[in-house]
């Protein structure tokens, strides 16, 4: 140290002499002046003192900068610019920082250039990192008949330190629970890794523990004190199969009868001692000696038992005892495990059930842990069965061949140990093309055969028979026959449409004419077409063979109805005359006539004018019946026969018509004001009918009171008219309506009574018994008659 600040000082004092060029040159050469140690693994207090770097006094240092002051790791970094003395300020890292270099800028106490020196600090590595797992609990889940020395999970862990003394680290297992009997983990360290492997010698036994919780630690190799940390794993241990199934019983008939199929035979029982409902105890049944498949077998969930079953039918003839054994197995396979010796080095000695190589864990055989074989016997009782048919080949014949043509012989027979006698009966037969003789089976027609019978298809027609035994119940086989029915030329070619539209024009037009035939090839098209009669002058076919033709109007005609005779012949010459009706109309769109659209509108018209006619008529009938009905019959006055008095009797004698009254508006006012009096309304819309309660003329009996009279006679006066002008207006309404007249008369116009332009001449009446009454007060019109019958009662009248 004491040479360092020697040189220090020597370089400070050339600095301040030499030139300088000189002085640069010198701190190249001598950048790095002192170097100090920091060990990553203090763990005392802070400050840390680190020791001293020797500065002389005439030299003023200006900055100390670098890792460990400025950078990073900032504030790590004490010096005394003055004494040097270095501390520590922290802990620090090595695997982060393995070396710090400082700058430390000066100047002399005299005038000179700026100097840098560099001090140097050392990370000395420690044991601070312990090995870390890379999980902090591991799980997994194995078989109970895992072989031991078989790999069971894989754990990882890393230690952070940099030093390869430091870093390296081993795994062990520091716990197990529960305390495993005979039963033992180990883990091993792969080498050149960080990766270890568990296993265990002995065997798995879930009775004894379904789980195992096992403490792993990684500790590395570190001084003074190795570190370590340790990680948890659970191995869980599967349900095994560790007793075998063994049939029991058996419950259920084993009798079945032939031709039945899908039914139960009969339940086995099992007994397992494994872990219900786990794949130890469920059984898996195989059936053996079942060369047809006649048997099929199932297991019951709930009760582990096995369901036989008839999967195919039994046939009493063929064999009528059915031997089979039955076996049964788990899902998973057997397996037990025994430690008979433990080495004290590598894998222990076992005994294992079915034998396995207990050092590489490959198995032996192919066991399963069966339980054996159970024998059944399944008894076939006889039954009746139908017959059976021998196979029926298919049969041409031609169409139109006559009734009672032979076409096949089917034949039965009873497969019944005992046989029966079988009669033959037609089944499906849409057409009733066949007959069947019911002793020989002899299939003849029993009509003509149509090939282009709706019920054909393709040409083949497809009939049924029936064999009927004479068992108890008697039982039916059903066979097939299939008829080729082979195609003649027995339909003549008819038209697809023979009404047809054209718009007139002064070209040529042409609508398209197609024609089919029910006969196939060769008996059907192409066709030849013909026009027949003297129509060839305006219409023509083209082309004359075809399919579809083109009947062509080469001249004008008229608009209307054109019946046409066309001649249609097959390929073989076959001949149909067809009526064609063209009908021309003029078109707004040539291209598409629309003849049919003008006709449909013109029958609409015609349809709506006969319905319109037809309601009117009914209107009308209903008018006269109403008018029939509502009729107007006038309320007549009626004269008392008990009244001695005299009476005027009223001069209007015409009868009303019958025509229907129309209501008028209110005549006068003095007829208004009486409706209410009357209980008649006068106003507009309501008949005016004669009132029932006013006084007459021929009621009014004289007063004696003179001041009484007077008041009367104006009285009577409104009463008379009112009465007459009723009348007349009841006359009026039976007659008019408002502009309209009904019937072919005039209304009458009536007058007041009398005749005011003559003066006719009456003989005097005489009446002794009943004298004129002179009190009596009589409209002035009354008053000649008066003086007629008695003048000497009227001098003054008379005189006037």
């Amino acid at each position: 140290m004491e040479i360092k600040t020697l040189f220090l000082l020597i370089i400070l004092s050339l600095g301040v002499q030499l030139p300088k060029a000189k002085v640069l040159l010198r701190q190249k050469r001598d950048w790095i002046i002192d170097t100090l140690t920091i060990n990553e693994g203090y763990n005392g207090t802070f400050p840390h003192y680190l020791g001293k770097i020797d500065i002389d006094s005439n030299v003023s240092v200006l900055a100390i900068t670098g890792p460990g002051i400025n950078e990073e790791p900032r504030e790590l970094l004490e010096i005394n610019p003055k004494s040097g003395r270095t501390f520590q300020l922290g802990p620090v890292d090595y695997e982060k920082y393995q070396l710090l270099k400082l700058t430390i800028k000066g100047r002399s106490n005299i005038n000179q250039p700026v100097i840098y020196v560099g001090v140097n600090f050392e990370i000395i590595d420690a044991n601070d990192n312990p090995p870390i797992f890379d999980q902090t609990a591991y799980e997994t889940t194995i078989k109970e008949s895992t072989l031991q020395g078989t790999t069971l999970i894989d754990v990882t862990a890393t230690d952070g330190d940099r030093t390869e003394e430091f870093k390296t680290f081993n795994f062990s297992i520091d716990s197990v629970t529960p305390k495993p009997d005979d039963l033992e983990f180990f883990i091993v360290k792969l080498p050149n890794s960080d990766h270890g492997t568990i296993s265990f010698k002995g065997c798995l036994d879930r009775k004894k523990a379904e789980k195992y919780t096992l403490i792993v630690k990684a500790t590395d190799f570190g001084k003074p004190k190795p570190l370590s940390s340790s990680t948890t794993v659970t191995i869980n241990i599967e349900h095994g199969n560790r007793h075998r199934p063994v049939i029991t019983n058996q419950t259920g008939q084993e009798n079945v009868k032939e031709g039945l199929q899908h039914v139960l035979v009969s339940r086995l029982q099992v007994k397992d001692e494994d872990t219900i409902g786990t794949k130890g105890w469920k059984a898996n049944y195989k059936i053996h000696g079942d060369k047809n498949n006649n048997f099929r077998i199932i297991t019951d969930p709930q009760t582990n038992e096995g369901l036989l079953y008839v999967n195919k039918q039994l046939d009493f003839e063929d064999e009528s005892l059915k031997n089979i054994s039955i076996s049964v197995e788990n899902e998973i396979p057997y397996f037990t495990c025994k430690v008979t010796h433990r080495n004290a080095a590598g894998l222990w000695e076992l005994e294992t059930d079915p034998p396995r190589n207990i050092y590489s864990g490959a198995s032996m055989g192919s066991e399963t842990g069966g339980g054996g074989t159970y024998p059944i016997t399944v008894v076939v009782e006889d039954v009746n069965e139908p017959p059976i048919f021998d196979p029926l080949k298919p049969v041409s014949v031609h169409e139109n061949v006559k009734e009672g043509h032979y076409l096949a012989t089917c034949t039965a027979r009873d497969p019944d140990a005992t046989s029966t006698d079988i009669r033959y009966i037609k089944g499906d037969d849409p057409a009733d093309f066949a007959a069947v003789d019911s002793k020989t089976g002899n299939i003849t027609t029993s009509r003509i055969l149509d090939r282009e019978s709706p019920f054909d298809e393709d040409g083949v027609y497809v009939i049924t028979i029936h064999a009927v035994d004479s068992g108890n119940p008697s039982m039916t086989g059903t066979a097939t026959l299939s008829i080729y029915i082979i195609d003649e030329n027995d339909n003549a070619p008819f038209l697809n449409e023979s009404t047809f539209y054209m718009c007139q024009s002064d070209k040529p037009s042409s609508v398209k004419v197609t024609a089919m035939d029910l006969d196939e090839y060769p008996f059907g098209g192409p066709f030849w077409f013909e026009l027949v009669g003297d129509a060839n002058n305006i219409w023509r076919v083209e082309p004359g063979q075809g399919y579809s033709v083109n009947l062509i109007n080469d001249k004008k005609v008229y608009s209307g109805h054109h019946e046409l005779q066309l001649e249609v012949s097959d390929y073989q010459g076959k001949k149909a005359l067809h009526n064609v009706t063209v009908t021309v109309c003029e078109c707004a769109d040539p291209t598409r006539p629309d003849c049919r659209q003008l006709k449909a509108t013109g029958s609409i018209v015609g349809a709506r004018a006969l319905g319109i006619m037809f309601l009117g008529i009914i209107l009308l009938i209903g008018l006269l019946f109403l008018t029939f009905l509502i009729t107007c019959k006038p309320e007549k006055l009626i004269l008392p026969d008990d009244d001695p008095v005299q009476h005027l009797m009223t001069s209007n004698t015409e009868e009303p018509g019958n025509d229907c009254e129309v209501p008028f508006l209110t005549l006068n006012n003095f007829v208004g004001q009486q409706r209410n009096r009357c209980g008649v309304v006068t106003q507009s819309m309501t008949p005016l009918k004669v009132c029932s309660e006013l006084p007459s003329a021929m009621e009014i009996r004289p007063s004696t009171n003179k001041s009484q009279t007077s008041r009367n006679m104006v009285w009577m006066e409104h009463a008379h008219q009112t009465v007459l002008l009723t009348a007349v207006m009841t006359a009026l309404n039976t007659l008019e309506v408002p502009s309209k007249e009904l019937g072919d008369y005039e209304p009458i116009k009536y007058a007041d009574e009398g005749d005011m332009e003559h003066n006719f001449e009456l003989d005097t009446i005489s009446n002794p018994e009943a004298p004129f009454d002179s009190d009596l007060e009589l409209d002035p019109t009354f008053l000649p008659l008066a003086l007629i019958c008695s003048p000497d009662m009227f001098p003054q009248s008379r005189d006037a």
